[in-house]
């Protein structure tokens, strides 16, 4: 006998002041404020806001303490904010070439103007447990540094000065928002990119992997990933010109794929675009080489059949808002749902036995 669970608002409401109370934690542990989270927690924060479409770096915080650190119930939440906020205007198309970089490499030239700034990374320490953290004992004095360069060059250009990278087409219709319209199949370019900007990063991250071990012949090189403040700017018609209202921090890659060249164009490179918010180089990478892998058929490469590839398999199923709803809407209650499989199964092995025992009696 299967009976539904009862206990309605009441339930409900035990269940939220507990999980306040999981939230808080011990309370002779002092409370982790919005202000920590954000300036300790910079690349989890980086994560929600790019995954949310909003850059605000206390809301994120805010979001992610919420969410007990779970970072897709943050990204739902400031989704959900999102949609409350008036749409007050567009900014124009920021300047990457005009970043003030923390942290600008190429893999693929060794000296090129502006240098190589490593800049805060992991990539090059020890992956240790750190237990002077846990002691809470000082970081180590940072050795001076000189100053930042000002705005360098994309490494893109020289390629392109040669002629050996393809040219991007320009003139292009401004393409809808995908904030406010859903997605429509086929898409765009600069629609697929807003859909993986905000796509899920152990998504990407797994298709990603998938072309780099062949499925899709995706060998690429980081052609340059630089991180660093862009401003922001709006028209202000009255005006006459652009305002600076403030700035933001993005992580930039480009990646350069190797063309074999078609009856109307030389061989050549190609490129796979990644931008996203706050520090996120495992996203912006991740995200350049699933942008080139669903460039196949527009470049017409043969054999298109990767996962990667499949626009419609790639863009209809990296939100991992949408994703996540869609998952764990089977825990609500299914009860008459199951009650007519469960009848139907009953009713499929009473007449299989009702069978076998004919066959044995003959």
């Amino acid at each position: 006998m299967y009976v539904a669970t009862k206990g309605g608002e009441t339930a409900i409401a035990n269940a939220h002041a507990w999980l306040a109370e999981e939230r808080r934690g011990d309370p002779g542990v002092p409370d982790l404020t919005v202000a920590q989270i954000r300036d300790q927690m910079g690349v989890a924060v980086a994560r929600v806001m790019a995954e949310g479409a909003l850059y605000d770096p206390d809301l994120a915080a805010l979001a992610l303490k919420q969410a007990r650190g779970d970072m897709v119930e943050a990204v739902f939440l400031i989704r959900a904010f999102r949609t409350t906020l008036p749409r007050l205007g567009s900014s124009l198309p920021v300047d990457t070439g005009a970043m003030a970089c923390d942290r600008r490499i190429s893999a693929v030239f060794k000296d090129l103007p502006g240098g190589q700034m490593l800049g805060p990374t992991f990539d090059y320490t020890h992956r240790l447990i750190d237990f002077a953290l846990a002691a809470g004992e000082p970081p180590p004095p940072a050795p001076e540094t000189p100053a930042a360069p000002g705005p360098v060059p994309h490494v893109t250009t020289f390629l392109k000065r040669e002629g050996v990278l393809q040219d991007e087409p320009g003139g292009a219709p401004l393409p809808p928002d995908l904030t406010r319209e859903p997605l429509e199949l086929p898409a765009d370019r600069p629609l697929r990119l807003q859909a993986l900007a905000r796509g899920d990063e152990g998504f990407l991250l797994g298709l990603a992997y998938s072309t780099q071990r062949g499925y899709g012949r995706n060998h690429a090189f980081v052609g340059e990933l630089r991180i660093g403040a862009v401003a922001v700017e709006v028209d202000i018609p009255e005006l006459g010109f652009a305002v600076d209202i403030g700035e933001v921090t993005l992580t930039e890659c480009e990646t350069v794929n190797q063309f074999q060249g078609s009856a109307t164009q030389p061989a050549q490179f190609t490129r796979g675009y990644g931008l996203v918010f706050g520090q996120s180089e495992r996203k912006a990478i991740s995200m350049a080489l699933v942008d080139r892998a669903l460039r196949a058929r527009e470049l017409g490469e043969v054999d298109a059949t990767a996962p990667a590839q499949d626009e419609e398999f790639v863009l209809s199923h990296c939100d991992n808002v949408q994703a996540s709803g869609f998952l764990e809407h089977i825990k609500l209650p299914h009860y008459v749902d199951f009650q007519a499989e469960l009848e139907l199964v009953r009713k499929l092995r009473a007449e299989a036995s009702g069978v076998a025992l004919q066959e044995a009696a003959e």
